[in-house]
């Protein structure tokens, strides 16, 4: 599996090793920035190069990492195709996949730990997307709100 990660200078250590783990566990990982530690970094730059790169179908998952994670979820979620939320708890890391079909998601680097940081992430990347009825059903309403919205600008 294809995944990107991003993160501002609040979660650029934690990338860093994330990164590492995941290469190590067999994942194709594509680091879109920041790629340089820089404390005056702002998350809606770091977030443009893996929201275009999952809008586009480059990856199939990404993980952004920002100080709170609110930021990056925000900024995300501007981009269409990108369902990215704020995970905080393993059950949400793959409940919103298998019933939402989230694909960005995204963590507070200076809120959790290494090890839910993790944990979170096996639970975000092994789940799937459950097509059942009612959630695609939802997920329909959800792409059908993303055009009406693209289609007021």
């Amino acid at each position: 599996m294809k995944i990107g990660i991003a993160a501002d200078h609040a979660g650029f250590e934690q990338k860093a090793q994330l990164s590492k783990q995941l290469k190590a566990m067999g994942y194709i990982v594509t680091d879109y920035g920041a790629l340089n530690y820089d404390p005056s970094d702002d998350y809606p730059d770091i977030i443009v190069p893996l929201a275009l790169a999952i809008s586009g179908g480059e990856v199939e998952k990404g993980i952004a990492v920002c100080g709170s994670g609110v930021g990056v979820s925000v900024a995300a979620n501007k981009f269409p195709g990108v369902r990215a939320a704020l995970i905080t708890e393993t059950y949400s890391a793959h409940q919103g996949v298998e019933h939402d079909d989230m694909n960005l998601m995204c963590l507070g680097g200076r809120v959790i730990g290494p090890a839910l940081l993790l944990e979170l992430t096996n639970a975000f990347l092994q789940a799937r997307y459950i097509p059942e009825e009612r959630f695609q059903r939802r997920l329909d309403k959800v792409i059908a709100l993303e055009r009406q919205a693209r289609n007021l600008k």
